[in-house]
């Protein structure tokens, strides 16, 4: 998530984007039906918005 090159410099927004990211990790891990690695499955959120609603249980 290249949180060493973010600029979130306001208040408690760096602590509130590491939970975010975490969560997002974390549902990448867990979703199954995918043989790839989380990168891929990252890359396919952002290209298929059906497997995005999946991935977020929507």
């Amino acid at each position: 998530f290249s949180e060493d090159q973010s600029r979130k410099r306001a208040d408690n927004a760096a602590q509130n984007f590491s939970v975010l990211t975490k969560i997002a990790l974390n549902l990448l891990k867990n979703e199954k039906t995918l043989k790839v690695g989380v990168r891929g499955k990252r890359l396919k959120a952002g290209w298929d918005n059906r497997y995005l609603e999946k991935l977020i249980n929507l």
